[in-house]
């Protein structure tokens, strides 16, 4: 039986920040488990909402989430780290009387 490897999972330098992304595209394995594990969506599902991958890329991408779970969650808890220092750096654009806390 002969078998052939499709790498489905690529780093490169320069693409996504370097971060794991689906081959030839730029959506990185985060992008694929947030909408599975966390917004619950099913593989077919996200197909549908990224034209051009395939049922297999995304199985592909979470196969990697899974098998290099340490990285991926870091890249997670960085970019909540990142969304924090934003927030905290840029003043906001809703008038403070509005930010309260509302009544009733």
């Amino acid at each position: 039986m002969v078998s052939a490897t499709v790498n489905r999972i690529v780093k490169s330098p320069g693409v996504c920040g370097g971060r794991a992304c689906i081959a030839g595209h730029r959506v990185r394995v985060m992008d694929i488990v947030a909408w599975h594990e966390k917004r619950g969506y099913c593989p077919d599902e996200i197909v549908d909402m990224f034209p051009g991958i395939t049922l297999a890329d995304v199985y592909a991408a979470l196969a990697y989430y899974f098998d290099h779970r340490r990285e991926i969650d870091d890249e997670f808890q960085d970019a909540d780290q990142w969304a924090e220092r934003l927030k905290a750096s840029t003043p906001s654009k809703i008038p403070a009387e509005l930010r309260g806390k509302r009544d009733g």
